[in-house]
C-alpha cells in the first residue's frame, strides 16, 4: 500500500480529496519549491486535514509560510542565541547570521509533512525529518515508514533510512 492509502485505511484522520496537478504546480510557483515526487504522489491521493497537517488549499496563505519557514527560522535562532555554527559554512566570523543565511542557500528546502516532520523539496524517497531548530531526527526511513513510526499505521521498514539532503542529514542523529 502506498503512504496516502495506509493513511486513509487507518480511519483516523479526515482525508479531503488529493491535490490537482494544477492545486500542486500553483503552489510549487507560489512558494518557490517543487515536491518531493512521493510527497506529490502522497498529496495527490488525498490531503490529510486537522490539527498538525499543513492546510495546502486554505485562503489563509500564513501558517503555510510559517511552516516553511520554521527550519531555517530554527537554525538561524541556533546561530544567533545558541552558538550553532556549521562547519561547513566555514569560520564563523564577522556577521555569523548573514553568514548562516548564505550558507543555507544550498540546503534544500524543507516541506512541511505533519507537524513538525518534513520532507525536502525535490528529492524522491527521502528520509522524513522531525526538525525542531538544529535538532534534526530521522523519523522514518520513507513516508510509509514514518507513518509505522509516528501514528503506528503499516509496517516498518526494512530499509535503513539514508539521508542524503545538504546540510539537514549533517544535523541528523
Amino acid at each position: 500500500m502506498t503512504a496516502a492509502e495506509l493513511l486513509a485505511a487507518s480511519g483516523r484522520f479526515s482525508i479531503a480529496p488529493g491535490l490537482s496537478d494544477s492545486e500542486l504546480g500553483g503552489i510549487e510557483r507560489e512558494f518557490g519549491f517543487t515536491f518531493a515526487p512521493d510527497h506529490r504522489e502522497f498529496l495527490a491521493a488525498g490531503v490529510p486535514t486537522g490539527v498538525g497537517w499543513p492546510d495546502w488549499r486554505s485562503p489563509d496563505r500564513s501558517a503555510l509560510r510559517e511552516a516553511l519557514t520554521a527550519p531555517v527560522d530554527g537554525v538561524l535562532f541556533d546561530v544567533a542565541e545558541n552558538d550553532f555554527w556549521y562547519e561547513g559554512w566555514g569560520p564563523a566570523f564577522g556577521d555569523r547570521l548573514a553568514a548562516a543565511r548564505a550558507g543555507l542557500l544550498i540546503a534544500p528546502r524543507m516541506i512541511p509533512l505533519y507537524a513538525h516532520r518534513y520532507l525536502p523539496a525535490a528529492i524522491p524517497g527521502h528520509p522524513v525529518l522531525s526538525i525542531y531548530q538544529t535538532d534534526v531526527i530521522v523519523y522514518g526511513a520513507d513516508l510509509p515508514d514514518w507513518l509505522n513510526r509516528e501514528f503506528a499505521i503499516g509496517e516498518p521498514a526494512t530499509h535503513q533510512a539514508r539521508p542524503t539532503a545538504t546540510f539537514w542529514s549533517a544535523l541528523t542523529r
